[in-house]
């Protein structure tokens, strides 16, 4: 190698950082994404290969903190502070029906798929209620503790805000649907198109408080919800009647709010200041 491409090389190593620097700062976005995905799937990879085991299992529960952990190296590669993301994971002071919103919205919405299953002619079990309701409380500690909960900080607290500064409330919500749906892709299959519609009533539930606090909440409830509210056992028919009335709750949120899902600029001021003095762009 002569010299001159000794030199050349050189040169470009040394700008590759600076330009991936700049990409990250053009598209934090997409870069949280990028890095969500590769945290979280690699942690996964044991798991979905089938591997068995504590540390398998400790590096599935820690796989499951990649969204929030993106958007702590995220945010401070593009030069923010991490304070006003902070503020939004421990807000708690929110009006009540909020709390009742986030815990529930999952119980009502699953109460009516048992409803529907009934109308289709599937018997269902009341009985198991009762029997169902310690594990339905066990999962919804898990969750709101060590599971999939703490996912919120990325997905609400960092993606969400950033999309809706750029484009409407609903396509914001779109994007992010297809997002949060893909990474879920490895462990749950074609299931992945789940979060693609829990996506409407979280939007909803941050542009009115601001807190992903009560979207970690939401999120604690839905699982708990889907795992313990059927009434029967799962066939076809139950999984049909879920993905109707998930669409058909998702579809008359955005109707009723016109599709702006609770979002207003006068509540998201000082989260947007705050983010973008400090913040050199937004994807």
């Amino acid at each position: 190698m002569s010299a001159r491409n000794v030199v050349t090389t050189a040169r470009t190593s040394h700008h590759s950082p600076r330009r991936l620097h700049r990409w990250v700062v053009a598209h934090p976005v997409a870069a949280y994404a990028v890095l969500a995905y590769a945290l979280s799937w690699i942690l996964w990879a044991p798991t979905v290969i089938g591997g068995g085991g504590p540390v398998v299992v400790a590096l599935f529960f820690i796989g499951a903190l990649g969204p929030a952990c993106a958007a702590v190296i995220v945010t401070r590669a593009i030069g923010s502070s991490l304070r006003p993301w902070a503020r939004q994971v421990v807000k708690w002071r929110v009006p009540l029906r909020y709390y009742v919103y986030a815990l529930g919205l999952p119980a009502l919405l699953l109460g009516i798929v048992n409803v529907v299953l009934v109308l289709a002619g599937q018997d269902v079990d009341l009985s198991l209620l009762g029997e169902r309701l310690p594990a339905y409380l066990g999962t919804f500690l898990l969750v709101v503790t060590i599971g999939g909960g703490f996912e919120e900080p990325g997905w609400r607290g960092f993606a969400l805000p950033r999309l809706q500064a750029q484009r409407s409330p609903l396509k914001a919500t779109l994007i992010l649907g297809l997002v949060w749906g893909g990474w879920h892709l490895p462990l749950y299959g074609l299931g992945a198109v789940g979060p693609f519609l829990f996506v409407f009533f979280y939007t909803w539930l941050y542009n009115r408080t601001g807190s992903v606090l009560l979207c970690i909440l939401l999120h604690a409830s839905f699982t708990p919800a889907l795992d313990h509210l059927i009434l029967r056992d799962d066939n076809l028919g139950v999984d049909l009647a879920i993905l109707a009335t998930l669409t058909a709750a998702a579809a008359a949120l955005v109707a009723l709010t016109k599709g702006r899902l609770g979002y207003d600029p006068a509540t998201c001021t000082d989260l947007d200041r705050d983010e973008g003095e400090e913040s050199p762009g937004t994807s």
